[in-house]
């Protein structure tokens, strides 16, 4: 099962921040069709929050077409997001995990690592539709 978490400093909207975590499961292979995400109580019990904050992620998510709310029985995912199978993403993790510590025993911080991965992405997307 997922576990949701916020950043209060964030700048995001609560909601947003549920959805996006759902998200992010959903395209690591994480949450897969036919899972059940965190009941509304469960999440509110575990992040002190208004329940209705949760029911408008969960509401979104819906309207995105990857969860389904059932009555009674809670909200299931629909359908994953993700070009790749889940294994390709646990390779790709390790790999980026190496390189984040070769970057932090280069001395590099967070925020310069965060700078280098955004240019080569960048790069990538716009070397791709040149």
């Amino acid at each position: 099962m997922i576990d949701l978490h916020l950043d209060p400093g964030s700048g995001v909207a609560t909601y947003l921040q549920i959805a996006q975590q759902v998200k992010h499961a959903l395209r690591l292979g994480l949450l897969m069709p036919g899972d059940r995400l965190p009941t509304i109580k469960e999440v509110v019990t575990k992040l002190a929050i208004n329940p209705n904050t949760v029911h408008k992620a969960y509401r979104e998510l819906e309207h995105e077409g990857l969860v389904v709310g059932r009555p009674g029985m809670g909200t299931f995912v629909q359908r994953s997001l993700g070009g790749a199978p889940p294994s390709e993403y646990v390779r790709l993790r390790h790999d980026l995990t190496q390189w984040v510590r070769n970057g932090r025993e280069a001395g590099l911080g967070q925020e310069d690592l965060e700078a280098l991965i955004a240019s080569v992405l960048n790069q990538s997307f716009r070397e791709e539709t040149a």
